[in-house]
């Protein structure tokens, strides 16, 4: 499921991140790509060990909590980052797909991809994120606080920049529900049940979809 979700950072949020991250010191990003990764990615990445990363980390955090809408497409159990990074001209991560456990020594299993786009797309040309699935492919620039979200198994890869420089934050979701298909049906049964709540005469259909949505988590979820 590919899905994006404006707004998750609040405009002040992303620029106090963007003001912090500026005065940041960036590393090569291939120190944490996979072997195969490594050969294609070409970017720059704040240490997510240091003192700004922890610090900057723990405000997108906070932002997932508050969103509804991530946490029913990814039922997330344990996330691996965010790790910011930043494309400058000439910059890209060429096709590749994610690995499959990311962290240490705590390791994350690696279903759902996400980004959260910290520039706004007139501040920069190029560096779409372009992500496979069986429809083609899809080039995505969001505007700066918002996330898109698709599965860590897609092809995907990072356009090059031509002017400016993207900054984002990149993590990796451990989903309580393991299956892709399950994920959708869940977060489609979300939605539905929402749009009924609001309106009126469907409480005993809210009832039912609900208890049939949990029931569903019960038996396909795994802690």
């Amino acid at each position: 499921m590919l899905l994006q979700i404006p707004g998750v950072l609040k405009p002040d949020e992303v620029a106090s991140l963007r003001s912090q991250l500026a005065g940041a010191t960036f590393e090569d990003g291939g120190a944490t790509a996979g072997f195969a990764a490594r050969e294609v990615k070409r970017n720059l990445q704040v240490p997510q060990n240091s003192d700004l990363g922890r610090k900057c980390a723990a405000v997108v955090m906070e932002a997932l909590k508050r969103n509804t809408v991530f946490f029913s497409a990814a039922l997330p159990h344990r996330i691996h980052g965010p790790i910011f990074n930043r494309y400058d001209v000439g910059m890209t991560y060429g096709e590749h797909v994610d690995n499959a456990l990311m962290g240490s020594p705590a390791t994350v299993r690696s279903d759902v991809a996400a980004t959260l786009f910290l520039t706004a797309p007139e501040e920069y040309d190029g560096g779409e994120l372009t992500v496979h699935d069986s429809y083609g492919a899809h080039r995505i620039k969001l505007k700066a606080g918002s996330l898109i979200v698709y599965p860590a198994t897609s092809r995907h890869r990072v356009e090059p920049i031509t002017r400016g420089s993207r900054v984002s934050a990149v993590m990796w979701i451990q989903s309580l529900v393991r299956g892709e298909m399950h994920r959708r049906m869940l977060f489609e049964m979300d939605v539905a049940i929402g749009s009924l709540r609001k309106q009126a005469g469907t409480e005993k259909e809210v009832a039912t979809l609900t208890s049939v949505y949990h029931n569903l988590v019960r038996d396909w979820s795994e802690t």
